[in-house]
Formats: C-alpha cells, structure tokens, sequence
C-alpha cells in the first residue's frame, strides 16, 4: 500500500536568481507583510502631511481656542482629548492644536531626519568599509582607526552638546548632519569583513586579470556581494536613528517649536498626562509602531539576506 506524497511547499520557478528566493521567502512571513503595511502606512503619511492636515481642515500650528476649556487649565473639551468630527485625534491642551495635524507633519519630520541620516551612514560606511577591506594595508589601518575613534565618543552626549550651542541654523538640517556623523562606523566594520571574504573569489581574481581597474573590480564585482547584508543592516537602524531623534527633541535639543516631531510631543505631553493622557498615547503610539515595524523588517531581511548572522 502505498502512501500520498506530501504536499509540497508553493513552488519558486526554476532558475530562480538570489533576488527572487529571497522576496519569495519573504512573502511567505506575514511578520513582513504587516511590517510592510504599517512601514507604507507612515511614509505615505509623511509624504502627504499637506494634503492629510487640509483634508482635516487645521494647519498644524493654528490655535484654536475655542476647543479648550480657560476654566480648566486649558484642558480640551469633550472626551479622549477633545475627539470629534472636527478634530479627529483631539487637540493639543492649552493651545487647542489640532492633533491629527500635528501627528502627520511630525511624521514628516521624524521620517525625514531619520531616512536621510541613514542614507549618509549607508554611503560613508558602506564606501569606508569597501576600501578598507579592498585596499588593505595603510589605507585600512587609517579607516579602521577612524571608526573606533569615532565609536569611543560617547555619541548622545556630543550630539547633546552640538546641538545645544548651535543657533541661528536649520535644525533639521543639523540633526541629520549629527546623527549621520556617528553612525557610519557600524555598517563600515560589517562591509569591511565581507569585502575581505569577497576580494580573493574566484571572479573577483579574473575580472583582477582581465585587466579592469579598482574602481571596475568595486562596483562590479565586490558591491554586489555586500548588498545584501547592507540591506538588512540599513533596516535595522532605521529605527534607532528614529528613537535617536525622538530622544533629542524629547530632550528640548532637536527640533525646536512649532516644527513638530513626534519626540517634541511626547516631552510636551508629560505635564498633562494625568489630565489629558491621549496627548501623550498618540504619539507615542506612531513612534512605537514604527520602530517596531522596521526592526521587525529588519530582522526578517537579515535572516533572508545575511544567514550567517541570523540568530540560532
């Protein structure tokens, strides 16, 4: 008597690239798909800030004081912080701020610095870490002396004191220059190591031979095989720099008032979270689903793209 085979898994077409298995075992994770959907979520979020807090009808500096109550503190009128149709997260206390408003422009803000200070840490750490391992010798003795001096500045302090003194200047501009600053030594040690395990391959030594230069050799050859571990490692400090932002605003030394962020919002919160505490769940909330939606993302990306680093 024979017995049924058993059912096999769904089927990835034959001659399938790296690329292709690993978006198909991805998609199989509903971990990632949610991550994904939340990740979507907030960025279209803060890419149509304008367009969401015209829809809801309050600029997210327009005061409104008819929506507190003078008698009260400022507290805000109705239930859950003032949650109506015309205010559809509630207001800020004493102001009268539309939340909503508020939340989606510090969405922008908050995605802003975050993103664009990753993308200076990819490309510093990624092109040091390529010509460390590549080039050897002096020119990684001095890059690799660089990262562990860069890496033994207690980071959050400088950037504390950086910040504090500086004035007159675009604060956004300055927190991403800052951030930025102190974050590339991370994913340069990791390129290091695997363009060391990359420069003596097989194809690596022919395309050496055929006679192609080193810049040929980096981006051809080399580049392609550490993009995969730059990907994970680009997901999974998404959120820290967002946490980092937060943390500086939330400190009074980031962006300052009435540009909103989410950290900014959360510090304000505080003095009213016995009277008004949806003020300070809204925020924090976005925050906390968004960090946790790019760690999740992050570490799926590291067990497709990078096994070798992936937790037993």
């Amino acid at each position: 008597m024979t017995t049924a085979p058993a059912a096999a898994p769904a089927e990835i077409p034959a001659g399938s690239g790296p690329w292709q298995l690993a978006r198909a075992e991805l998609c199989r994770r509903t971990s990632v798909k949610v991550s994904l959907a939340v990740v979507a979520l907030f960025l279209l979020m803060a890419a149509g800030a304008p367009l969401l807090s015209s829809l809801g009808g309050h600029a997210p500096d327009a005061f409104d004081k008819t929506a507190v109550d003078p008698y009260l503190g400022g507290r805000p009128l109705g239930p859950l912080g003032g949650i109506s149709p015309r205010h559809w997260l509630g207001v800020e206390p004493v102001t009268g701020r539309d939340l909503f408003a508020r939340v989606v422009h510090g969405a922008q803000v908050s995605l802003l610095i975050a993103l664009t200070a990753t993308a200076i840490v990819v490309v510093a750490g990624t092109a040091a870490g390529i010509a460390a391992g590549y080039f050897g010798g002096r020119t990684d003795a001095v890059l690799s002396r660089l990262m562990d001096l860069t890496m033994s500045f207690p980071s959050l302090i400088f950037m504390i004191a950086m910040l504090s003194v500086a004035r007159d200047v675009n604060r956004i501009v300055l927190m991403t220059a800052v951030i930025g600053l102190f974050g590339w030594p991370g994913i340069a040690r990791v390129v290091r190591g695997q363009t060391l395990s990359l420069k003596h391959r097989e194809y690596v030594d022919a395309a050496r031979l055929a006679g192609a230069g080193p810049w040929r050799i980096l981006t051809r050859a080399v580049l392609p095989g550490v993009t995969g571990p730059v990907i994970a490692y680009t997901t999974l400090i998404v959120p820290g720099m967002i946490a980092t932002e937060a943390a500086l605003s939330y400190l009074g030394v980031g962006v300052r008032p009435p540009t909103p962020s989410w950290g900014q919002m959360i510090a304000e919160s505080v003095a009213f979270y016995d009277t008004d505490p949806m003020y300070f769940v809204i925020p924090s909330t976005c925050l906390f689903l968004t960090v946790l939606a790019f760690t999740l993302l992050g570490d799926a990306l590291r067990d497709v793209l990078d096994p070798r680093s992936a937790r037993a």
